[in-house]
């Protein structure tokens, strides 16, 4: 297994990024990573979602593992199947105060593949989660 993880402090409350990190239509107004997805926050569904990594936007369509309102988001992916390279892809949100939260965006990376396609895309796919975390920010602090 091979983890990327980010983290990054947001003036506003856990409710506040809840509702963006959840408002999966609203993504392409805001999100330079995940450029657009659809579907709704219930466990045991899918989503859509298309991700821009090296000026090529791919689609996945993950299952939804955990949705634990204003604390945690997470969805596994899979390239073509199961066990070739696939993404455990989370958002935790720590309450720090009442006016501000720690979000941590993470993803364990499995599968025969992991490692050649992270050669390939691991300074990328970090790039776009940092994007992605400071988008969340000013989107939650406007």
């Amino acid at each position: 297994m091979i983890q990327i993880k980010t983290e990054i402090i947001i003036k506003a409350t856990d409710t506040k990024i809840w509702n963006i990190l959840c408002d999966f239509e609203n993504y392409k107004n805001w999100n330079p990573f995940i450029v657009n997805s659809s579907g709704k926050a219930i466990e045991g569904r899918k989503i859509t979602n298309s991700m821009k990594i090296q000026n090529k936007v791919q689609t996945f369509k993950p299952v939804l593992l955990v949705v634990d309102e204003n604390k945690k988001l997470e969805w596994l992916g899979s390239l073509f199947f199961k066990g070739l390279f696939d993404g455990q892809h989370y958002f935790e949100i720590e309450k720090i105060d009442k006016d501000y939260c720690k979000l941590t965006q993470g993803e364990h990376f499995r599968g025969i593949l992991v490692k050649p396609i992270l050669n390939k895309i691991r300074k990328d796919t970090l790039a776009g989660f940092v994007a992605m975390n400071e988008a969340l920010k000013l989107e939650a602090e406007k």
